[in-house]
């Protein structure tokens, strides 16, 4: 699950649900407290999956087996299966207590005897799939696996001949704030995001296993067997004035951010960054009514041939 035992991407934002099961860091974190975070993203984000299994629906149209790679808690995983409401559902994460919580998702929605979990590191908990699957979703948890190549050709081989495969990676940085927000320098969200990116890189390159490689989705997909079918960015547009739910993940978001690349700001920055965290601050995170919700996520598919 991306974004809590690892560094997340600026591309995805802080916090974001998928990712586990690269097998480093679940021995410090604290599921039972990060899961409620994780679930709430994953429910604000909820427009733009829809969008994006809407897409894929019109490729793969009736799945006997959808399989959930780095499912995290199972928000997306609970989408798929209502989504497709003919496929079975196997929610793969590396944290076995978010899986637990999946499962409760999918009984509370009615799903339950059609929904499974695998608990391992990726790729090879995979291995444990009763059968291919049809259609194949892994969020954000490639790029925490330190060969991204060998990765995907990993996940192709649990692929059904005519089953696809889709990669959500990249996309456009979250934004919440104006250009000038009246306090500071104007320009925070952007400095903020260049920290982030150095951030990530030091991320990658300290993954085991960790193989250099160019973020060239489709050649990966290519190379591993795959037809490359198409590539589409979603949207979540959520303006100003947010609700409650939405100005609570920009404000954790935000807090996140500060502990995490706070050291690599200046002090102007960092001085502006505590006062958009500072509840009784009238220009902070907490009251001001220009703070949105700005994402775009991109989804690769492709399919293994017949």
């Amino acid at each position: 699950m991306a974004h809590d035992h690892h560094e997340p991407h600026p591309q995805h934002g802080p916090g974001h649900e998928h990712g586990h099961g690269h097998g480093h860091g679940h021995a410090d974190m604290d599921w039972a407290e990060m899961a409620p975070l994780l679930e709430a993203q994953a429910e604000l984000y909820t427009p733009l999956y829809r969008q994006a299994m809407t897409w894929l629906a019109r490729e793969v149209t009736d799945p006997g087996l959808v399989v959930d790679v780095g499912s995290g808690p199972g928000v997306v995983s609970c989408l798929f299966a209502d989504a497709f409401p003919g496929a079975r559902v196997v929610a793969v994460d590396g944290a076995a207590p978010l899986l637990e919580r999946a499962r409760d998702r999918a009984a509370r929605q009615g799903a339950a005897d059609r929904f499974g979990t695998l608990a391992g590191d990726l790729p090879g908990v995979l291995d444990e799939l009763d059968y291919p699957a049809d259609l194949m979703w892994a969020s954000q948890s490639l790029h925490h696996l330190g060969d991204q190549r060998a990765a995907v050709a990993a996940l192709a081989g649990h692929l059904a001949p005519g089953g696809t495969l889709a990669v959500l990676e990249g996309g456009l940085p979250a934004r919440f704030l104006p250009r000038d927000i009246g306090i500071g320098r104007p320009g925070l969200q952007a400095r903020m995001h260049a920290v982030e990116e150095d951030a990530f890189a030091e991320m990658r390159a300290n993954t085991p296993g960790f193989v250099a490689e160019t973020e060239d989705w489709p050649a990966m997909l290519t190379a591993a067997g795959l037809k490359h079918t198409g590539t589409r960015s979603f949207l979540l547009d959520l303006p100003a004035p947010l609700t409650d739910e939405a100005r609570a993940y920009v404000t954790t978001s935000l807090s996140r951010l500060r502990d995490r690349i706070g050291d690599g700001l200046d002090a102007t920055d960092r001085a502006t960054l505590d006062r958009l965290l500072d509840p009784a601050d009238e220009a902070g995170a907490h009251r001001r009514q220009d703070v949105f919700v700005l994402v775009a996520h991109t989804v690769y598919t492709a399919v293994r041939p017949a």
